[in-house]
């Protein structure tokens, strides 16, 4: 869950699109070379899961966040800012 502010920073796709020019799975236009070594190379790899954890649970977190879905959804903020988005008082949750 995220504020309406945060909604436009989530339109990265996680697998880019095959055909563009200049995208790293194709063999034109300074894309991957034949028989290249993935190892070795110098680019930068993409990690979906990225190196940010939550601040609640410690959990690994997807987006570029504060908040993983659970505790974002749990405390009622937005899992990027941590604006309060939802009122949960009168939710009937558990204490997991």
């Amino acid at each position: 869950m995220v504020c309406d502010k945060c909604e436009k920073k989530l339109s990265k796709l996680i697998v880019p699109d095959k055909w563009k020019e200049g995208a790293s799975n194709t063999t034109e236009g300074g894309g991957r070379k034949i028989n290249e070594n993935k190892l070795l190379s110098k680019k930068k790899r993409w990690t979906p899961y990225g190196t940010t954890k939550c601040m609640i649970c410690k959990q690994q977190v997807h987006q570029d966040g504060k908040y993983c879905h659970t505790c974002a959804y749990s405390k009622g903020v937005c899992a990027m800012c941590g604006k309060q988005v939802l009122d949960t008082k009168f939710y009937k949750q558990s204490n997991v």
